[in-house]
């Protein structure tokens, strides 16, 4: 391991809402979905450039996962679901899940080669598609589910994950830590902000 944190300086850390990712008013689901997926992989990066690489890899005991597995889980889970989402079910025969909470990839660079292979598996599958495809019926575990359920079940699942990788980066950066959403006490500010234009609250 090469590295003891993120390449991410501190001001790259700092959540800038006039440029990161400002809401766009749009009707279209599937617009709205990407971005939200986009948001989640950026505030993830955001919170693993501040942990060191030993601390990516650290259990806080026998029964939590590390960084680096939630990790390895999320990007087993993108390979299934998304790879030829349309036509294959998505839980693939060849996924083991189990052991996706074991053995991550040993360093950095190489989990985060996963983490970018897995997003560009969930961003191909979706850019493609139109509202209108959202009636169209796929499998998960052989259960049929509408394009729109799909969707929405990994904008339930990658969410929850992203949070605990944040609350275990959090927890290692200490005192070092660049807030990812509004610092506390600076919501009136915040607020000030997203009425002037000069911020954005996505």
């Amino acid at each position: 391991m090469t590295r003891g944190r993120g390449s991410l300086s501190p001001k790259d850390l700092e959540v800038n809402y006039t440029f990161a990712m400002a809401l766009k008013f749009t009707t279209s689901y599937i617009e709205d979905a990407l971005a939200v997926f986009k948001q989640y992989k950026l505030l993830g990066e955001r919170a693993m450039a501040q942990v060191s690489d030993a601390q990516l890899f650290a259990s806080l005991d026998e029964e939590s996962n590390s960084i680096a597995i939630i990790v390895k889980h999320m990007t087993g889970n993108m390979r299934s679901r998304w790879t030829d989402f349309l036509t294959t079910d998505g839980e693939k025969p060849d996924r083991n899940r189990d052991g996706e909470f074991v053995e991550p990839p040993a360093a950095r660079e190489a989990l985060m080669c996963e983490w970018e292979d897995g997003w560009a598996r969930v961003f191909g599958a979706i850019e493609p598609l139109t509202d209108a495809d959202m009636g169209r019926v796929v499998t998960i575990r052989g259960e049929e589910h509408s394009v729109m359920q799909a969707i929405n079940r990994q904008l339930a699942h990658y969410p929850q994950h992203v949070g605990q990788i944040i609350l275990l980066a959090k927890h290692y950066a200490g005192d070092r830590w660049q807030t990812l959403s509004v610092a506390r006490n600076r919501s009136a500010e915040f607020n000030r902000k997203v009425a002037t234009g000069e911020a954005s609250q996505r």
